[in-house]
């Protein structure tokens, strides 16, 4: 028993990643003595949601409210701010039901605040949490709030959060191909935290006419890259689990065919299949629930994998099941049932066409590669945490 304690201690003095581990993640939004002289006797508006609570579980907004803050409004980003609204569904304006603050919509009319709905702010903070990929919208939201912050005189701050899914993969957006689910030139999954890629946004000169925004983004202490993290609050209605994060950039693709991601069952984003049985041997079937009104292929028998207990092997993008999907469909370009909306979630046409000329899973991953480096390179420059 002794031999084995002395084993044990050498090997954690010895395992950088398990000490890491040992250390508790402090949030920007823990650490209020960073943030609270800054916000003292101004008017603030908060960019929230679900996620956005301290890691005893205090809503940011009980927190702020609790230390006496003027909180102005709260700005809701799509899913709403309880977070339970479905993808693509508008947010309305309203009022939060338990303390009163105004809830203004980021995704009904406007994606950015207005001169308006900032004339009674002075500070916004921003404090959600992001899953590493391009086209999660709440980086979108995030662009448009230090824009309109830099537009308007306001200063913004962000706290900063873990990224679960820590990995630089995929296609470099061609910013011909702009829109809500990717607006700027970084792979699809960008490797940052929130307050990193807030950063490089701002520095690099991205947001309209190369305004810059007064920003200030409150670091994490006890993570670094390369670090795993699990989310203790399902950061939207189809993200529930660590599996389905891991699985979520590599099955979106398929949000641009009339295969089922899952929508409208229990496991979104861990099973994925179509009307056919040429797919795979198993099934399921999509219905309404919550968070899925309309889902794809409501009422129909869907067949294809179960990835629930996936081993994930690649870290990044996996395309294995995307071009398995393609192959079995015989459709040729007609499997991408909304091209565009392919083309948007990628980046450029040049995925879809490169899948449609039979390219190899291995030359799709390569032609990443030059661009990957390019974009590893700057990523350096905005760091904030120990590099994987």
């Amino acid at each position: 028993m002794k031999r084995s304690w002395i084993l044990l201690l050498i090997i954690f003095i010895c395992s950088p990643n398990i000490m890491i581990f040992a250390q508790k993640v402090t949030l920007g939004a823990d650490r209020l003595d960073q943030f609270l002289p800054f916000i003292k006797n101004k008017k603030v508006a908060l960019v929230v949601n679900q996620t956005s609570v301290l890691s005893d579980g205090t809503h940011l907004l009980d927190a702020l409210l609790a230390n006496e803050v003027h909180v102005s409004k709260i700005f809701a980003p799509e899913h709403g701010f309880r977070g339970d609204a479905d993808a693509g569904e508008k947010i309305i304006d309203g009022k939060d039901a338990k303390t009163g603050v105004p809830l203004v919509s980021l995704y009904g009319r406007n994606y950015k605040p207005s001169p308006a709905q900032l004339n009674d702010v002075d500070i916004v903070i921003f404090d959600i949490q992001d899953v590493g990929a391009r086209f999660y919208t709440y980086i979108s939201t995030m662009h448009y709030v230090l824009e309109a912050c830099a537009e308007n005189g306001k200063e913004c701050i962000v706290l900063d959060r873990p990224n679960p899914k820590d990995v630089v993969d995929g296609p470099i957006l061609d910013l011909k191909y702009k829109s809500f689910v990717g607006m700027h030139p970084i792979p699809i999954l960008h490797g940052l935290t929130i307050g990193e890629l807030a950063n490089m946004i701002n520095e690099e000169g991205w947001l309209k006419n190369k305004v810059k925004c007064q920003l200030r983004v409150v670091p994490m202490t006890g993570w670094s890259h390369g670090q795993p993290y699990s989310l203790p609050i399902k950061p939207s209605p189809n993200l529930p689990t660590d599996q389905a994060i891991s699985l979520y950039s590599s099955l979106c693709f398929f949000e641009s065919t009339n295969v089922s991601v899952g929508r409208g069952t229990d496991f979104p984003f861990q099973i994925v299949g179509a009307p056919g049985s040429k797919y795979g041997k198993y099934s399921f079937t999509p219905r309404p629930n919550s968070g899925n009104k309309n889902p794809l292929n409501s009422g129909k028998e869907c067949f294809g994998m179960d990835l629930r207990n996936y081993k994930i092997t690649r870290e990044g993008i996996d395309l294995s099941f995307l071009l398995h999907f393609y192959k079995k469909s015989g459709l040729g370009n007609a499997f991408f049932s909304n091209a565009k909306f392919m083309d948007l979630l990628s980046g450029s046409n040049q995925l879809r066409l490169q899948i449609v000329k039979g390219y190899s899973e291995e030359d799709i991953y390569k032609s990443w590669e030059n661009d990957l480096a390019d974009y590893k390179t700057m990523r350096q420059k905005y760091l904030l945490y120990s590099q994987d």
